[in-house]
């Protein structure tokens, strides 16, 4: 890491817990290599959520493994959030360092690939979605939120939340988690455009 990025000061931790207080303050880069974790998935998720919404300001670049990809995009999947696949080439990582936070893909196509979505039934029949059903999964896609959404299209939580839940029926989609990997699929992104 350190040839890569000697403009950095790197340091490493075993797991979040040891992360104190006064590093995170002054950082504005995290990389947490979760593939390793032989946690329960959803609670390290949880506590990276947790510091996730205390350090907005810090760029959090996360390696998956497809097996902990739903819980990652369920609770990781954030603007200041990118999801890296644990068997992504270590150029991708430094593109993705290097890009910064606000140019950053916050997927890798590497979990997004066919054989991460052949997990997910989606079937490759066309769904009819209406143009605002369209307009608000582009938007969450993008890292938006319901509030973030309802301000710009200005209309409430409520009609932005019931076009949500509208288009997962649609879809067939039961949780957050099969919604973000069917809008980062290649048919979401058909769909989309």
């Amino acid at each position: 890491m350190r040839t890569h990025f000697p403009e950095y000061e790197i340091i490493s931790s075993a797991s979040a817990e040891d992360l104190t207080l006064l590093q995170l303050r002054r950082s504005g880069l995290v990389i947490a290599d979760l593939a390793g974790e032989s946690e329960d998935p959803r609670s390290v998720c949880e506590h990276y959520y947790s510091l996730i919404s205390q350090y907005r300001e810090i760029h959090w670049v996360f390696m998956v493994s497809r097996s902990w990809y739903s819980q990652a995009v369920e609770l990781l999947m954030c603007p200041t959030a990118t999801l890296l696949s644990d068997v992504e080439p270590i150029e991708n990582l430094v593109k993705t360092v290097r890009s910064g936070n606000t140019h950053a893909e916050r997927i890798s196509a590497m979990l997004t690939s066919p054989a991460m979505t052949e997990t997910h039934d989606f079937s490759y029949r066309s769904v009819i979605l209406t143009l605002s059903e369209r307009k608000v999964l582009r938007l969450l896609g993008k890292g938006w939120g319901i509030n973030q959404i309802a301000s710009l299209l200005k209309k409430s939580n409520k009609t932005i939340s019931a076009q949500k839940n509208s288009a997962m029926r649609r879809l067939a989609i039961h949780s957050n988690a099969e919604m973000y990997a069917w809008i980062n699929s290649a048919q979401g992104a058909r769909e989309l455009n």
